[in-house]
C-alpha cells in the first residue's frame, strides 16, 4: 500500500494569489515572513524570511456542511510551484513532533473513532492503517496544536483513492 501527500490543488492557490476570495468571502492578509513558522500549504515548505506571504480561512471541503472546517491557512503570496504528490512525509513537516490525523468518507464526513494525535514518525503508518479502512475515502493532516489543516493523505491511483479534486 503506498499513500500519497497531497499540496492544496494550484487552481485553487493561483486565484487566492490573484486577490481571490477565501472562505469567508475576504480578500487574504498579506504579511511578510521572519523566516520562521509559515508553512506555504501549496509548495509545502517554509515562507523564506523576507517573503511575502498570504493569512487566510479555508475549506479543504468542497460544500458548506456541519464537518466542513475552516481555518486559517497560510500560503506564498507569489506564485509557487505544487509540492510534488509524493509517498514520503514532507520535509516540512518533519521539524514538528506531533500531528492530528483524521479520516473522512467519500460525502467528505469524519468518520469517528480516526482522529488521533500521531507522533510525526507514525504518520505513515497510521494514514495507511486508515485508509484500509473501507469507509475511510481520505486523511487530513492537521496540527496537534492549534487544528490548522496542513495536507491531505490518500492512496496512491493503484489503491482505492477516490479522485476527487482537493
Amino acid at each position: 500500500m503506498s499513500i500519497i501527500f497531497h499540496g492544496l490543488p494550484t487552481e485553487a492557490v493561483r486565484a487566492l494569489q490573484q486577490g481571490g476570495p477565501d472562505a469567508y468571502g475576504m480578500t487574504a492578509e498579506r504579511r511578510v515572513s521572519d523566516g520562521d513558522g509559515v508553512p506555504c500549504r501549496h509548495c509545502l515548505t517554509n515562507v523564506g524570511a523576507g517573503e511575502g506571504y498570504l493569512i487566510l480561512a479555508y475549506r479543504p471541503f468542497p460544500a458548506v456542511q456541519p464537518y466542513a472546517e475552516t481555518g486559517p491557512i497560510f500560503l506564498h503570496a507569489d506564485e509557487c510551484p505544487r509540492a510534488p504528490e509524493a509517498a514520503e512525509l514532507p520535509e516540512l513537516f518533519t521539524r514538528t513532533k506531533d500531528y492530528i490525523l483524521r479520516g473522512y468518507s467519500a460525502d467528505d464526513r469524519i468518520v469517528y473513532g480516526t482522529g488521533s494525535v500521531t507522533p510525526t514518525p507514525e504518520i505513515r503508518e497510521r494514514a495507511e492503517t486508515l485508509l484500509q479502512r473501507p469507509e475511510v475515502a481520505y486523511v487530513h493532516m492537521r496540527s496537534a496544536k492549534n487544528n490548522c489543516y496542513q495536507c491531505r493523505i490518500e492512496l496512491d491511483q493503484e489503491g482505492k483513492s477516490n479522485g476527487v479534486a482537493i
